[in-house]
């Protein structure tokens, strides 16, 4: 159906320009003038008649364990200024089509992920976004509206094409392909406009609509009571944690509520006719977070019980112990969020779930979650936003995490401090080896210098393949893209400044460097070498047993190295985390003679009398084989 709307369209009309980036075809930099018609109707046709064999399958036996995933949020990685007037249009062009990423720009963009070495697409939200209160011009991705519609942005108007409809098409074409598809999902929040409240109000929280609420804001708690919350936290005590004060529970009130809209926004009424209405949402941990107050959305009500009828980090996250009862389960939000999984399965296909601030929905729903859609896929991939690869995620049915590395990356201290943690205790599931995210600092954000942002990449990239890790190219990392998407952690007060919603990608209509890559060379062809040495030791790589994660002294402090070792295999990683000067130094082995050849750009550097001498370029890193013996 797709390609035939594609080949029924009308010629363009004459003088009207559409533009791709010649990197989506293969070249490096610059553009290319195109029918877009043509262009997307030769892109899926070479996906339909594909015939390249099948990847292979994991050494493990499961797909999973061989993800090798890129990280696309639509409507950003997929834009481009198409009509070169120096601006992403947020409505369609002349000849129908979109300049913000749309779900088939996304599937022209198959062929160039997969030829990056990439096997896996993770999808940030499609889902259908609020209008109260959105953020930036097209609002956040975060900001659902309704959970089972996607966002109208994501389609062609000159196609007159569904969302639905062109999701089906994308799954079906990274199928073909041998790619994998993973979708994010939205559990814990809701858009303060959801489709949601009016029929069930008694999911969400609700604030008296008066002057007493006009300051609200997330709770205050005084030092001695911080020091008391994070000590039982620490302990896993979550008996009789310290509840925010009364004047601050007082803002929230009882149900029932009934919803009533007026003026294109939703208004609530107790019972006794006291007006409220939704209350906005913050940071869910630490307690004094720092981040801006998230005004689009709302936590929803996880439990129904009277004392803990607001929100606090002791009802939205690190749960009181009174609210692990059975009877204050608030079942029918449990039972309408377990069936969303289910229904995708059944109706797009997709091959797994990413459980955004999946670290704060309650672990009985979250187990009951993964049940559900495993039910029906035994192979479902299910990753969690948690920071730690722990047995507990495991435990709840999760294959991967986020994971902490983006938070350590830019100080080789700390990177050093990471790792022996993990040597020590070992690594349950895998986390993303990556060192941005969409909340994240861009690995280049921080480097004013190009080259030495491209250094760093490269130096970053390089180390998370040897880890027990997913590879997780964040779309754009590939071109040295440092614009930020959103200023989600690890942020200055200056940065907020400099980037309002107005600016940022998540929120507003942008698109990547794909013309100039940064005045760069894209990483393409670096990142597709490094993949490949990984898949030959990936059993190795993958294992995440204590003892296994080991770190050489090198006489050169900026030298980074990291041994793997596994069974009778090892593999070393030297890196220069010095972005700017070549630095050398030395490492001791047991044996004394042998030479060892770098596996990324074939040299050999010799063990001579027990020593090896390394000298690395800005940035370089080296990977070497080591024998048993």
């Amino acid at each position: 159906m797709l390609l035939q709307a594609l080949k029924n369209l009308p010629e363009p009309l004459p003088g009207s320009i559409y533009q791709i980036p010649a990197i989506w075809t293969g070249d490096e930099t610059g553009t290319i003038l195109v029918n877009p018609a043509t262009y997307f109707s030769s892109i899926i046709e070479g996906i339909l008649n594909n015939s390249e064999n099948p990847l292979p399958e994991s050494p493990q036996g499961d797909w999973r364990t061989g993800a090798i995933v890129y990280n696309l949020f639509v409507r950003l990685a997929a834009a481009f200024d198409h009509n070169g007037d120096g601006s992403i249009g947020t409505e369609p062009l002349d000849c129908g089509f979109r300049e913000s990423g749309t779900l088939l720009k996304a599937i022209a963009l198959l062929p160039y992920i997969k030829k990056l070495g990439a096997n896996t697409v993770y999808l940030l939200p499609l889902t259908e976004i609020g209008s109260d209160c959105k953020k930036g011009s097209l609002g956040s991705p975060y900001a659902i509206k309704n959970p089972r519609k996607f966002d109208a942005m994501l389609t062609e108007p000159a196609l007159g094409l569904s969302a639905e409809l062109l999701l089906k098409a994308f799954v079906e074409a990274a199928h073909r392909l041998d790619i994998r598809v993973v979708l994010e999902f939205v559990f814990r929040t809701a858009s303060v406009d959801s489709s949601w409240i009016k029929e069930h109000p008694e999911w969400f929280y609700w604030l008296r609509d008066d002057e007493s609420t006009r300051n609200y804001c997330p709770p205050g708690f005084d030092h001695d009571t911080l020091n008391h919350i994070y000590s039982q936290v620490e302990r896993h005590d979550m008996h009789n944690l310290p509840a925010p004060s009364r004047e601050y529970r007082d803002q929230f009130v009882s149900e029932p509520v009934t919803v009533t809209e007026k003026d294109g926004r939703l208004h609530g009424t107790t019972a006794d006719g006291t007006p409220c209405r939704i209350a906005t949402a913050f940071s869910d941990w630490p307690p004094d977070d720092k981040q801006p107050a998230w005004s689009d959305v709302t936590y929803l009500k996880m439990h129904n019980l009277e004392a803990f009828n607001y929100i606090a980090y002791n009802t939205i996250r690190m749960y009181d112990d009174a609210l692990d009862a059975p009877e204050t389960f608030n079942t029918g939000l449990w039972d309408e969020i377990a069936d969303i999984i289910p229904s995708f399965q059944e109706s797009y296909n997709i091959d797994g779930a990413m459980i955004d601030m999946g670290h704060a929905l309650p672990s009985l729903l979250k187990k009951s979650i993964v049940r559900k859609a495993r039910e029906k896929r035994a192979d479902f991939a299910f990753w969690d936003e948690n920071f730690d690869p722990s047995p507990a995620i495991k435990a709840e049915g999760f294959d991967a995490v986020f994971g902490s590395l983006p938070f350590v990356i830019h100080d080789i201290v700390f990177i050093r401090g990471l790792l022996n943690y993990l040597n020590k205790t070992g690594v349950a599931l895998p986390f993303f080896g990556t060192g941005e995210n969409h909340n994240t600092p861009r690995v280049c954000f921080r480097y004013p210098q190009e080259e030495a942002g491209r250094n760093f990449s490269i130096f970053i990239f390089t180390l998370t393949a040897v880890l027990p890790a997913i590879p997780f190219l964040q779309s754009g990392m590939e071109i040295c893209e440092w614009y930020p998407i959103n200023l989600g952690l690890n942020f200055k007060d200056e940065d907020r400044a400099l980037y309002p919603p107005e600016k940022l990608p998540l929120f507003s209509p942008f698109s990547y460097d794909w013309k100039k890559s940064n005045n760069l060379l894209p990483l393409n062809s670096y990142i597709k070498r490094v993949l490949a040495i990984r898949n030959r030791f990936l059993n190795l790589v993958l294992s995440g047993e204590p003892g296994s994660i080991s770190i050489p002294y090198v006489s050169e402090p900026e030298l980074f190295a990291v041994m793997r070792s596994s069974g009778n295999r090892s593999l070393l990683f030297v890196g220069n985390s010095n972005l700017y000067e070549e630095r050398r130094g030395s490492l001791e082995f047991s044996m004394k003679n042998l030479d060892l050849t770098d596996l990324i750009e074939g040299n050999t550097h010799p063990i001579e009398e027990h020593r090896l001498e390394i000298s690395c370029r800005p940035g370089q890193c080296m990977l070497f084989e080591i024998p048993d013996k």
